[in-house]
């Protein structure tokens, strides 16, 4: 997984609200009616956080009749636990600037 890539799955869980759906879906899969009075949010404001976690991955969904059950894609949520242990190493980057003169020590 690319920094770039790994930012952007950050920002998707970088709101207290996907952030709960997504501990809420490690226990069961929702419905997003179920999800409404959980957050006391519209349907359409549940909706479009779920939309966000679902297009970057984290939350897959399966139509039952009229309704559609959302689940937590676990492997996704491991690849992003993943890429954070395995940030590229930018030494390289700080020791040009030591050769440029351009780190600042303070003390």
């Amino acid at each position: 997984m690319d920094i770039l890539e790994l930012a952007d799955s950050l920002k998707a869980l970088g709101d207290p609200t996907r952030l709960k759906m997504i501990a809420l879906l490690k226990l069961r899969d929702f419905c997003v009616c179920e999800f409404v009075p959980i957050f006391k949010i519209s349907q359409p404001a549940v909706s479009k956080h779920v939309g966000r976690l679902k297009a970057a991955g984290f939350v897959t969904e399966t139509r039952k009749g009229q309704w559609v059950i959302y689940s937590l894609n676990r492997s996704r949520l491991e690849e992003v636990g993943y890429g954070l242990s395995q940030l590229p190493d930018f030494s390289a980057e700080i020791e040009e600037l030591g050769k440029q003169g351009l780190l600042v020590m303070c003390e």
